[in-house]
């Protein structure tokens, strides 16, 4: 195919790729629940052509394009599942699903590979070598889809994978690239104090949950002012509190909930240390107890700087310098780590927002939304990416 028929033949694919997202946007399904979508997705990618399609886990779908020529293995991955929000949005694709909304635009995802296998499912003669297409179900919830795909074989003979994820503090028409570190490991902790309830006119008789958790809250923030070298990317933050249940009365007990965040593994190892330090010493002091538990969530998305100059010169040769943004590491997750653990990758970030549609709401947010005009640069990016590395 030549520069202009590919150009034609993404432009006519475009208006398909938007009808897809609105389709999907309309019907979303939550982690491991993703029956429909992955159906949807399955048929689609029969109706192309020139494709072998498979179901490598119960809810995702692998295609793979193997040109007529020997070569490389190209993978590109797309996520498909959507998040537990009301959506407030009113418009012709609203949720009809209460309570289930694509808040993080992977309906987009998923619309734009379909698109770009749709354009590349007809090129097979000129391609040297092997694109497989991942559609991934369940990277919002942890151990996530991607590590079902790998553990599937997905990856066994692939010499590099790329990603892309729509980006809504970033503007329509600018493509992010990152080097080394993009994303970083989501840990999560869960602790308990363990006090002694009593009358909140006689805090003397009772051991105050409340009081000596908010001293745990208050402390735990120290591990990284005081503990880690300010030069590192390192976040802990507690998102859940639960304590109490009148006025009057002191809390038996008290909950909390809260996320580290990191890139190097040595500090997966060394904050949950210091936190039982700091957790030992408040609750010995004040004559409480505590519970804590600390789970690894996934590793960091570490970009390749071989395959990720690549996507960079890629978008610069379709769209041209001004388009590129050079980002720095994000504290966000993605399980796109896993495929990253088999094969270089990289993973890069397409701008979706757009101040003069009204788009401007972050993502998981009930009124998150996508400008549609971000799509064609997914599908393009693709599309141009197979052309650079496998013709």
């Amino acid at each position: 195919m030549t520069v202009s028929t590919i150009e034609q033949a993404i432009e006519s694919v475009t208006k398909e790729v938007i009808e897809w997202r609105r389709y999907l946007h309309q019907h979303p399904e939550l982690s491991f629940q993703e029956e429909k979508t992955s159906q949807f997705v399955f048929d689609k990618l029969q109706s192309f052509g020139n494709l072998e399609v498979t179901r490598p886990t119960k809810y995702s779908v692998m295609a793979r394009l193997i040109g007529d020529q020997p070569g490389k293995t190209l993978g590109i991955r797309a996520d498909m599942d959507a998040l537990p929000i009301l959506e407030e949005n009113q418009s012709g694709y609203t949720s009809k699903t209460p309570g289930v909304m694509h808040a993080c635009g992977h309906d987009g995802h998923t619309a734009m590979l379909l698109g770009a296998a749709k354009v590349l499912s007809t090129m097979k003669n000129e391609i040297k070598g092997e694109v497989r297409f991942f559609f991934q179900h369940a990277e919002e919830y942890f151990p996530g889809g991607a590590k079902e795909m790998v553990e599937a074989g997905v990856m066994d003979g692939v010499d590099m994978v790329i990603a892309a994820h729509l980006m809504s503090d970033l503007n329509v028409g600018k493509v992010g690239i990152g080097y080394g570190p993009m994303m970083a490991a989501p840990d999560g902790f869960w602790i308990t104090i363990k006090g002694k309830g009593g009358h909140g006119a006689m805090p003397h008789q009772a051991i105050d949950s409340i009081a000596i958790g908010a001293q745990v809250v208050t402390n735990l923030q120290h591990i990284v002012a005081r503990n880690v070298d300010p030069t590192d990317n390192v976040v802990l933050s507690i998102g859940k509190f639960v304590g109490g249940e009148a006025a009057n009365v002191i809390a038996n007990t008290v909950e909390m909930n809260g996320t580290v965040r990191s890139f190097d593994v040595k500090f997966r190892k060394m904050i949950p240390e210091l936190m039982e330090r700091v957790l030992k010493g408040i609750t010995e002091a004040h004559g409480a107890t505590y519970e804590f538990t600390y789970e690894c969530g996934y590793l960091p998305v570490i970009n390749d700087e071989e395959v990720t100059k690549l996507v960079e010169e890629t978008v610069r040769d379709v769209y041209g310098e001004e388009t590129v943004e050079i980002q720095k590491p994000k504290m966000g997750a993605e399980d796109f780590s896993a495929f990253q653990q088999k094969a270089p990758g990289s993973y890069f970030l397409i701008g979706a927002r757009n101040e003069d549609k009204g788009i401007i709401y972050p993502h998981h947010h009930p009124r998150f939304d996508i400008d549609e005009d971000s799509l064609q640069y997914g599908v393009k990016i693709f599309v141009q990416a197979v052309k650079k590395i496998l013709m």
